[in-house]
């Protein structure tokens, strides 16, 4: 369920803007660029799964069905969200993403939310968490953001200081 809810706002990729400067002339794929990205970018994605792993099971002392729920909810929230600041070299709100790849990612957003509080949650082994559980959810999910954004811009500048 975590894949096809992450996976279904990034199919209006192919519908986002893409930067002008970018489109100007054609361009190669740079195998070296993507894996230093991948390494970079990933190793984010990791510190932040296990800040998400921490609070849940040594912080908040999380059982089964809460820790399932927080992990479930950090996933797919900090999965579709980092997408709008690695999507562009840009400061985030300096592109404006696609109205399709927006409205996904909304529908997308709510339908997580809602999710723990639905009779079908408890099918997947979810319970519905306390204000303070989902408010340090928000704040792991808001933290990786930014922390994406600010590696993005320092990633970015190494790459033009070694052109």
């Amino acid at each position: 369920m975590i894949n096809f809810l992450t996976d279904f706002p990034e199919m209006t990729i192919a519908t986002d803007n893409v930067e002008e400067s970018f489109i100007l002339k054609p361009h190669r794929w740079d195998i070296a660029f993507i894996r230093r990205f991948m390494l970079f970018f990933g190793a984010l994605s990791s510190i932040f799964d296990y800040t998400t792993f921490g609070v849940l099971w040594f912080i908040l002392g999380a059982g089964e069905a809460q820790f399932q729920t927080g992990w479930f909810l950090e996933s797919v929230l900090s999965a579709i969200f980092v997408v709008f600041a690695v999507r562009t070299r840009m400061h985030f709100n300096q592109s404006q993403p696609s109205r399709l790849l927006l409205i996904a990612t909304t529908l997308v957003a709510l339908v997580v939310l809602a999710f723990p509080y639905t009779p079908l949650a408890a099918v997947f082994g979810f319970t519905p968490l306390p204000a303070y559980v989902l408010g340090l959810i928000v704040l792991i999910v808001l933290a990786y953001f930014f922390s994406a954004e600010m590696l993005k811009r320092w990633f970015y500048s190494q790459l033009r200081n070694q052109i």
